[in-house]
Formats: C-alpha cells, structure tokens, sequence
C-alpha cells in the first residue's frame, strides 16, 4: 500500500475474488492450473540444476518440501492419466486441478469443497470420475 504522509494510503477494492464462483481476478484469467504433483515434477527437474549452481534459496526449498508432503500422485504416468481423465470433463482447469489435488472420496465432498462445480457433472459421473482417480492413486507404480 502506498505511504502518505505517514499515514497508509488503502487502494480501492478493485474488484471482489469468490473461487466458488470462478471469480480468481485477472491475472488468473488465462492462467493454467497445475496439480501439486505436476509443481513437484517440475521442481525436481530443477534441483540438481539449482544445486550445482548453489542458487537453492529458502523459497524454493520450502515450496520443494510442501509439494512433495502433499503430492497424491508419485509418478508423471499416473498424473499423465489423472489430467487425461479430467480433461474430457465440462469442468474450469481450476475445478480440475482442485478435484486433483484435494482427492475427494465422495462426489458431496467434492461439490462442497469446490462448490463452483455445481452441477457442471452429474453425481454419478463426478462419483465415476473419483473412484477412477482414487484408483490411479492407489494403485500408482
């Protein structure tokens, strides 16, 4: 925020966000959103990258160690098969990528926790679409 004469100068609301309604601001307009387990990988794919050349700074290395404690998927052919499975779906790439990384095991759980999917998916086929993951998850090499 801006100082003004000592005193903290408070923006206009710009604009009012609601992630239930898709309401995520501009700069998340054309964005693509990513599984945790894809920010892993590509993470990973730098780290000995970033070692050699010492530039592991605290934020990086954080960001390494949540990603990789709340990961649900270990390997890029089961997260090659979770995105192919959302990816037919009706849903917004936010939708999908929350559905992947919360990994609901009912579809109410779902529609409660990510409450813009509505009624974009039948029950029965967001239930279809869970179990398949939780498969992937399970049963993942």
């Amino acid at each position: 925020m801006p100082i003004t004469k000592n005193r903290l100068v408070r923006p206009q609301a710009e604009e009012s966000l609601d992630a239930a309604k898709l309401d995520l601001g501009a700069d998340f307009q054309d964005a693509e959103c990513l599984l945790i387990s894809e920010v892993k990988v590509l993470l990973e794919a730098q780290y000995d990258t970033k070692k050699e050349e010492k530039s592991l700074d605290e934020t990086y290395t954080k960001t390494l160690e949540y990603v990789q404690q709340f990961s649900r998927y270990t390997n890029r052919d089961t997260i090659k098969e979770v995105r192919a499975l959302l990816k037919p779906t009706e849903l917004e790439p936010f939708e999908c990528a929350q559905l992947g990384n919360l990994c609901c095991s009912e579809f109410d759980e779902a529609k409660t926790l990510i409450p813009s999917i509505g009624n974009k998916i039948s029950d029965d086929d967001l239930d279809s679409l869970l179990k398949q993951m939780d498969s992937l998850k399970k049963y993942q090499g």
